[in-house]
């Protein structure tokens, strides 16, 4: 029997606990830590957690159940990441991080580096990777029947009111680490790369169009190239109301996109299209036959890392991963703040790969006119069923 542990209880905690408690004869929730207990202590009331020991700091956990522990699950703001995951990693627990991994690559690196040291996994969550749509994307594009990726289009839409930016860490460059390109499409710019890879250049703007008590952006938009001439372009947006969420891939011979839609053209003798009704049929079978998950969002990423952590093998979605997202991200903030375009990899000598560089040279939007230690309302919406 696993023992797992949660740090952070706020308003993503319970996908995490939910997911747990889909696997009662393999893990068991025996910490919950918050800086603010009495929202842990709630949390243990909500789920029956009956067996769970509450902590209001994740150095206390450590010192008092560290050894016992197999799995810790970080939940808590990005700023944080980095040094929690670092310390039990030196403790010698493996650790699930919500997304983002971290708020800069240099602390990508250092909890890299920590989980090489301890031998102990590191995983990332991206749960949409592990959605029907998304998932059955992939397996035809694995395929090569559309062929060569020409371009693609992500719309990592989201919906944010103006309070949303009151919570005390959100909406600040120092805590939040950026607004919705770090925090919202990262879940699409982490299947961009799951689908395409790392881009060798990047071109982006950045605003703020409709939440001025934030300092970080709620709106840009990126324009990347890749080898071949391969070109993509991803909007992060939480002003965009209905949450409408897309990744279209237009390859050599059709394209496709989830939610799921497939088109695919010939030429006519003078170059314009007709339809390719054998090869759109081709690919409607090959999508349908693609057998649904049995699990879905945060439960099947835990299950995988569960299965990892029991097997010595590696999670689907390991911290190479999330550095990789971390670093286009920190592109499109370096070249929408410089207003050049930024090649690729980012070396360790660039002022964007440290959070001191990057809190250097971003631009504040706007400054916090509100600071709101907790909400009452813990309703969220996390992507991926649009």
């Amino acid at each position: 029997m696993l023992k797992a542990a949660i740090i952070g209880t706020g308003n993503i905690s319970p996908e995490h606990i939910k997911g747990y408690l889909r696997f009662p004869e393999r893990v068991e929730i025996v910490a919950l830590c918050d800086i603010y207990p009495e929202k842990a202590e709630k949390k243990k009331r909500d789920f029956g957690l009956a067996n769970a020991k509450v902590y209001p700091s994740h150095k206390e956990l450590i010192a008092d159940i560290g050894a016992q522990l197999d799995i810790v699950d970080v939940c808590t703001p990005p700023f944080t990441h980095a040094e929690i995951s670092i310390d039990f990693l030196n403790a010698g627990v493996n650790v699930i991080c919500e997304k983002p991994m971290a708020a800069s690559l240099e602390e990508c690196d250092k909890m890299l580096e920590a989980e090489k040291r301890s031998g102990k996994t590191l995983a990332i969550i991206a749960q949409n990777r592990f959605t029907d749509p998304y998932w059955k994307l992939k397996s035809v594009l694995d395929s090569g029947k559309i062929g060569r990726v020409l371009h693609a289009a992500v719309d990592s839409y989201w919906w944010r009111g103006h309070c949303y930016y009151d919570l005390w860490w959100r909406g600040a460059w120092a805590t939040e680490g950026g607004g919705c390109t770090l925090n919202h499409a990262v879940h699409h710019i982490d299947m961009l790369g799951w689908l395409l890879g790392t881009p060798e250049k990047v071109t982006a703007v950045l605003s703020n169009a409709a939440h001025d008590n934030a300092e970080v952006e709620d709106i840009s938009i990126a324009a990347m190239q890749y080898p071949g001439g391969t070109l993509a372009q991803v909007t992060s947006s939480v002003i965009h109301h209905g949450e409408e969420q897309k990744v279209v891939l237009q390859g050599e011979k059709a394209r496709i996109s989830a939610p799921w839609k497939v088109c695919a053209s010939l030429p006519r003798k003078n170059g314009f299209p007709y339809r390719n009704e054998e090869l759109e049929k081709e690919l409607d079978e090959l999508h349908n036959s693609v057998p649904d998950l049995k699990y879905t969002g945060h439960t099947a990423e835990l299950n995988d890392v569960m299965n990892a952590i029991e097997t010595g093998g590696r999670p689907y979605i390991d911290g190479v991963s999330g550095r990789r997202t971390i670093e286009i991200i920190t592109s499109i903030y370096k070249s929408g703040f410089e207003g050049r375009t930024v090649c690729l990899p980012l070396k360790k000598d660039d002022p964007w790969y440290t959070v001191e560089g990057i809190q250097k040279n971003v631009k504040h939007f706007y400054e916090k006119s509100a600071s709101v230690e907790n909400f009452s309302d813990g309703n969220i919406t996390v992507g991926g069923s649009r």
